[in-house]
């Protein structure tokens, strides 16, 4: 059983889905407590620079690839709505 997504995680999960072009997946599909990458969500490493840049355009702030905590950051849709929820401006 999926974890219930949050106001900022549903937001993000809606913003995924459409930057991706996530075709048969729907925001409500997305488990915020699931990976992303490989084997829970299967982005790559394409899709995590194109969020990276929606992110970007839509929070006003910047997520650096050659940043240490991406790992943690990007784990999950909950860990990443909680990073851009410290960070917007």
């Amino acid at each position: 059983m999926s974890a219930t997504q949050s106001a900022g995680e549903r937001e993000l999960a809606e913003l995924i889905v459409t930057a991706l072009n996530l075709e048969g997946v729907t925001p409500a599909d997305i488990d915020p407590e699931a990976p992303l990458f490989k084997t829970g969500l299967g982005l790559d490493s394409i899709d995590a620079l194109e969020l990276a840049l929606e992110i970007s355009k839509r929070y006003g702030f910047q997520l650096r690839s050659d940043d240490e905590n991406n790992v943690r950051i990007f784990s999950s849709l909950r860990s990443l709505a909680a990073h851009i929820a410290t960070n917007k401006v």
